[in-house]
């Protein structure tokens, strides 16, 4: 390698420490925060420090294992360390919330910030690209404000505000990003290869893992306001009622792993999620009285099929690129994960709320203020807390009203994700339909 790819590759290197300096410090400032905007300026921060990092995981771990079976193994124990982070998160936050505050939350990120700056020197090898495109700052601020744009485009039609200034800026942010990809097209080192498009088993499972994770954001959105605020669960006991499906999802992974030796990847897939769409299937038949283990149990089978499903995914985008091109194929990898994120909470959280509206409207309690209907119609936590200032047979009947209209809701939205994941499966048995799971797929050439 020559100085310039040197140079490059200890900047990339050097890009994750600094990523995990800025999260770090981004931590602290959260949790010293004392208004909104202090807030909202550490997550920020937090969102552009994870950016940093996390697709560089997904990198290693194509650079590091050339031997297909055990990179796939690789991914598996990458997936496994996911749902179990994800699932120790809650727990631990909840413990922490409930005997400090909100605030030291912030905190529990700097003791797993230092570690990572002390260990990755030694344990965390190099990854180059000898060819590194030129950073271009204008482009990248192009491409920021694009998206910004689009997703609160998105993101404010869904909520019903505004409908004129959400459509401006949706095709606002929708043209700065088509530019955006004609100037990468263009160029012989792109910062984003939107080339990596072309390569069938790629785009395949890059759009079955957004429509997937769109679909089971939005839908354990809701689930989550079911255990704590219906069945009256604490934050630490939702969270417990949840470790299962983690668990179920951690062993997931190596059942991919293993499966697909003996079944075609297109099959797996498809049967992953087939196994997620019905156990959203489930959700139809909830009630205000469902126990909290049913609610387990269905998210055991997400956690199966999401897990089987994408192990195999990450595996498919990661093995369709040359190792000097996995960053770039992890980015737009984590970029489909966060868009699907946003998109899945706003657009399947404001199909919830429309639900619980409609049906709070006509069964609210006779006799109950409008100034008070029109706030409870808000959300269930606000129609529970007003319950509590009304005499006991209104505060009842309003109560029962909110979380029967919520659980109806939540029924209703399960049922649309479970339609959007069937149609995940079909697509994914379409499109990855003859994908080899042995040898390394088509390489992108510029």
């Amino acid at each position: 390698m020559d100085g310039a790819g040197r140079d490059a590759s200890r900047l990339s290197d050097g890009l994750r420490l600094v990523g995990a300096v800025v999260f770090a410090i981004a931590s602290v400032f959260g949790a010293l925060s004392t208004a909104p905007w202090m807030l909202i300026v550490s997550r920020a921060l937090l969102g552009v420090a994870g950016a940093t990092i996390m697709p560089g995981t997904l990198s290693l771990i194509r650079t590091m294992f050339l031997d297909r079976d055990q990179r796939r193994t690789a991914m598996a124990v990458w997936s496994a360390s996911g749902a179990l982070g994800a699932a120790a998160g809650p727990i631990v936050g909840g413990w922490i919330i409930e005997i400090f505050s909100w605030h030291a939350v912030f905190l529990m990120n700097i003791p797993v910030m230092v570690l990572l700056l002390v260990l990755a020197p030694f344990l965390v090898p190099e990854s180059k690209n000898p060819n590194p495109g030129r950073v271009d700052l204008p482009r990248i601020a192009f491409s920021l404000a694009g998206m910004i744009s689009f997703v609160y485009g998105v993101k404010t039609f869904a909520e019903g505000k505004e409908p004129g200034v959400a459509l401006l800026a949706f095709f606002a942010g929708l043209t700065l990003l088509v530019l955006f990809v004609i100037r990468q097209l263009r160029l012989p080192e792109p910062m984003i290869n939107v080339r990596l498009f072309r390569v069938r088993a790629f785009t395949g499972a890059v759009v079955t893992d957004l429509l997937s994770v769109f679909a089971l954001v939005g839908a354990m959105f809701a689930l989550t306001q079911f255990l704590q605020l219906v069945a009256g669960l604490s934050v630490i006991q939702s969270a417990l009622w949840m470790l299962p499906e983690a668990a179920v999802s951690a062993c997931a992974g190596f059942l991919a792993a293993a499966l697909v030796k003996r079944i075609p990847t297109a099959t797996v897939v498809a049967a992953g999620g087939l196994i997620t769409a019905g156990a959203f299937a489930l959700l139809l038949t909830i009630t205000a009285d469902t126990q909290p283990w049913v609610i387990a149990i269905s998210l055991c089978l997400v956690g199966l099929g999401a897990g089987v499903a994408m192990t195999l995914t990450n595996d498919l985008i990661m093995s369709s690129v040359r190792p000097e091109h996995s960053g770039q194929a992890a980015a737009i990898s984590e970029t489909a994960y966060e868009l699907s994120t946003a998109f899945g909470t706003a657009i399947l959280g404001s199909v919830l709320l429309g639900f619980y509206r409609t049906g709070l409207e006509n069964a609210a309690p006779a006799g109950l203020p409008g100034g008070i209907l029109e706030s409870v119609k808000e959300t269930l936590a606000a129609a529970l807390l007003y319950a509590k200032e009304l005499p006991a047979a209104m505060e009842a009947a309003l109560y029962t009203a909110a979380t029967d209209s919520f659980t109806s809701a939540l029924a209703w939205t399960g049922g649309i994700a479970a339609l959007v994941l069937l149609g995940v499966a079909i697509f994914a048995g379409t499109m990855l339909r003859g994908v080899s799971a042995q040898a390394d797929l088509a390489e992108i050439e510029h």
